[in-house]
């Protein structure tokens, strides 16, 4: 009899980690595994979210709950009250969640209140700092969490810090959980990708851009977005990097940090965005051109988890618009560094990274075959 697993996606970079894991069931694992695919509604628009079903392949979801923005608390409740109804007439064998968003916490907090076990992809990812949102979702769901898998050998540390066994035998469980370090499935769906981005892809022709000739710009995180402080310093910073390197700069943008643009930059730092012909702001991009975006970038500013690992996958240096990174190895490795929102933390820290010449690429995030591990131990395990 095949387990039935339940995937929980519910923001743009969860669709695309759920691909990975999509692919290794449909490829590898049909007879065994069968994936019911719920999408709360977090966040979906038809650029940011339909977009990457039609182009990655993705079976589109089973339900979706439409729960739309809102507060934290009216989001995740929406969520939960939702799922629940789901998981009971579903009965599956597992809820499997990605991440540290709303959706994630929600997924698990309603699955292990009636005892489904919780799956967590991407478990043991720090940052230390209980004031984001993410960090408290990402703690909490590897504590309802019956098989953990983490990326990377730092995610082990902290949970073996936190308490969490690395011996555990027998069937996993809530209260015996199992821990893996199994690679990134974000790595998989790199590698998976990239060529069919070459093939497909014409957003640098579209867009008129040139290999290295530009800089790959995302910004979305509410500590910048709706702090007009940091949203001027982190605009001014790439103004002043676009005139003095002579660079186009490429921001992809999300449509709430559109509006918050407009809501938070000085009139006269508007004015120099618009009126600069080296400053591209352009339609948020699907996957297969974010690809073609990062690999052909001289260097990546931004405040994504997901593309500061990416950058490293295609071997870009990374400047972060974040005080602290769950990705500590790329900023040990000296690819990236931390700058903040301050003006002149992201121009040092861009120099430096342009100036650096001893660029290395260590293995950190697995071999390319993540999702296929996961998929080997669910039915190990559960």
């Amino acid at each position: 009899m095949k387990k039935r697993i339940i995937t929980i996606v519910g923001a743009r970079p969860q669709i695309i980690k759920s691909s990975a894991i999509s692919r290794a069931i449909q490829l590898r694992f049909s007879n065994v595994l069968e994936e019911i695919i719920v999408h709360t509604g977090q966040h979906y628009d038809e650029n940011m979210s339909e977009v990457f079903f039609q182009e990655m392949g993705i079976p589109r979801p089973n339900y979706n709950l439409n729960v739309g923005s809102g507060s934290h608390g009216a989001q995740t409740a929406k969520m939960i009250e939702g799922l629940e109804e789901i998981f009971v007439k579903e009965a599956p064998t597992a809820v499997l969640v990605y991440g540290d968003t709303n959706s994630t916490i929600a997924g698990a907090l309603a699955a292990i209140k009636i005892h489904i076990p919780v799956i967590h992809v991407e478990a043991g990812l720090r940052s230390f700092n209980k004031a984001m949102p993410e960090e408290v979702n990402r703690i909490a769901c590897d504590h309802m969490s019956t098989l953990l898998f983490t990326p990377t050998i730092t995610g082990i540390e902290n949970l073996t810090k936190e308490g969490f066994a690395m011996d555990s035998v027998g069937k996993a469980t809530a209260n015996s959980p199992k821990v893996y370090q199994c690679g990134d499935v974000m790595f998989d769906n790199s590698l998976y990708f990239s060529k069919l981005s070459d093939e497909t892809s014409k957003i640098l022709s579209e867009n008129g851009l040139e290999a290295n000739g530009y800089v790959l710009t995302t910004i979305h995180r509410d500590s910048n977005t709706d702090v007009a402080e940091n949203m001027e310093a982190i605009f001014s910073a790439l103004l002043t990097i676009q005139q003095q390197y002579g660079l186009t700069i490429v921001l992809p943008i999300h449509p709430r940090t559109k509006g918050k643009m407009k809501d938070q930059l000085s009139a006269e730092l508007m004015n120099a965005i618009e009126e600069n012909p080296y400053f591209k702001i352009i339609p948020p991009a699907g996957f297969i051109d974010i690809i073609a975006l990062e690999k052909n970038a001289r260097l990546i500013v931004t405040d994504s988890g997901g593309l500061q690992k990416e950058a490293f996958f295609f071997e870009k240096p990374c400047v972060i618009l974040r005080p602290q990174t769950e990705w500590v190895e790329i900023v040990n490795n000296g690819n990236a560094i931390l700058a903040d929102a301050s003006k002149e933390r992201i121009q040092t820290a861009f120099t430096a990274l342009m100036n650096k010449t001893d660029y290395s690429f260590p293995p950190f995030y697995g071999d390319g075959k993540a999702a296929e591990f996961i998929c080997s131990k669910i039915i190990e395990d559960l």
